[in-house]
């Protein structure tokens, strides 16, 4: 029954209504804003209105929200993805992903040949004696298993990984450098399906550095056709970056064709200078592999100087068997003359600065040049790389000046060209400090 009192009531919620302002439409409007939405087009002005996770509305748009934003017409985009991102251990350290989301980066696409799984035993225990200064457990086997550990440790950025095909050797073979058996092929097949299932987003290889560059091309056909099965790309740190650019490219685009999968270059350069001139050469054969009907594509950094480790040097015997195999072998007087007598550096001492040891009493050469340090010694700059790396039982990260600036013009332009840091994901504190860094990163 209504009686006078509940319609004196319910007039009085219907008139306090009337009387408040409307509930905000969205939950963040950015407005007056340059949009690059992400289509290839121009920019223009407009707002963006969020509600949730959600951008539910662009362009011209009236209405309220919660937190309301003035672009004063700078630049809005979408997140961008670090499509070669080495952020696997420094998020480990620091969640907050600090040097690539103040460059806009929310996706980090992380495992460059190798991956943080699938591990055995003797894997983690390889992993723990390599930490540095990031000291870290392991209580992840499998690659979803590792993606899980920074979600539920909290990281700022989006992660996703490709599965490496060295890792899958790694855990099958280990560091021999012979064919993959019947038994072994299937094993890693089968390794690379579970992380595929698991949210993997392909196959990648790393084919300078052991044990990754022990597969042969078959190998890497028949996991490529793994990876396809899923939706998967093939991703490449090609064979060979200088004297034999050419031939590496068209082993990735043989993989492409034969496994049925869209493969990428990671990191496309001619290095040194008597091969920049290749770089229009693997222009043409990617787009003659695109005319095919194949979706060949290349990332890049935008810097004329690349940084991995100083063993990178040595000849292929000493390298063989892995980091730690060539570093007995360096501390062996047997071996020693032998070592020094086939060294040949692809690149001059004069361009390569060093940049990362593991020692602390060696960080005294940090941003120094390896000719530098070899006048400091007293000693050819042959002997003086050994004897560094041997003291700080490591490869060495180091900068390698030997590419071109007229090539990285090149390249930024290509339509089938995106963009990475092949490098972590830092701040400017803590352990970060501890040793120096490509601007890459």
């Amino acid at each position: 029954m209504i009686t006078k009192e509940n319609l004196l009531f319910l007039f009085g919620l219907l008139f306090l209504a009337s009387c408040s302002p409307p509930s905000p439409a969205y939950d963040t409007l950015i407005t007056n804003a340059l949009i690059y939405d992400g289509t290839g087009e121009k920019p223009y002005l407009g707002s963006v209105a969020i509600k949730g996770d959600t951008i539910v509305a662009m362009g011209d748009i009236e209405g309220t929200a919660v937190n309301m934003v003035d672009a004063q017409g700078k630049a809005l985009a979408p997140g961008f993805i670090n499509v070669l991102s080495w952020a696997n251990v420094s998020l480990i350290e620091d969640g907050r992903s600090l040097s690539d989301l103040k460059q806009g980066v929310t996706l980090e696409v992380m495992g460059e040949g190798r991956s943080m799984g699938p591990l055995n035993e003797a894997m983690k225990a390889e992993m723990k004696e390599d930490q540095s200064d990031i000291k870290y457990d392991i209580p992840w086997t499998t690659l979803g298993e590792y993606l899980q550990f920074l979600e539920d440790k909290g990281v700022a950025t989006n992660i996703t990984s490709f599965v490496g095909n060295g890792t899958l050797r790694q855990h099958v073979i280990g560091y021999d450098n012979r064919p993959a058996s019947p038994e072994e092929m299937e094993a890693m097949k089968a390794l690379l399906a579970i992380a595929m299932q698991e949210g993997a987003v392909g196959l990648s290889s790393s084919l300078l550095y052991a044990p990754s560059r022990y597969a042969d091309t078959q190998e890497l056909i028949e996991l490529a056709k793994v990876a396809a099965e899923y939706g998967g790309i093939y991703i490449s740190h090609i064979r060979d970056e200088g004297d034999q650019l050419l031939e590496s490219v068209e082993e990735l685009i043989t993989i492409a064709r034969e496994a049925r999968i869209p493969a990428e270059i990671y990191h496309l350069k001619a290095s040194g200078q008597h091969n920049w001139h290749k770089l229009d050469s693997v222009f043409l054969m990617i787009e003659n592999a695109r005319a095919e009907g194949l979706q060949i594509t290349a990332d890049m950094y935008t810097y004329p100087a690349s940084s991995t480790g100083l063993h990178t040097q040595l000849p292929e015997w000493v390298r063989e068997g892995g980091v730690d195999a060539a570093l007995e072998r360096m501390a062996d007087p047997t071996q020693r003359e032998k070592i020094l007598q086939d060294i040949h550096f692809f690149h001059p001492p004069q361009n390569i600065l060093l940049v990362g040891f593991k020692n602390p009493d060696l960080r005294q050469y940090q941003g120094k040049r390896l000719d530098e340090v070899a006048a400091e010694l007293g000693k050819p700059a042959e002997e003086a790389m050994i004897d560094l790396m041997v003291a700080d039982q490591s490869r060495i990260q180091v900068v390698y000046f030997s590419m071109s600036e007229e090539n990285i013009q090149k390249k930024i332009v290509q339509p089938w060209m995106s963009f990475c840091s092949d490098a972590g994901s830092y701040a400017a504190e803590g352990v970060f400090l501890t040793s120096r860094t490509h601007p890459r990163a």
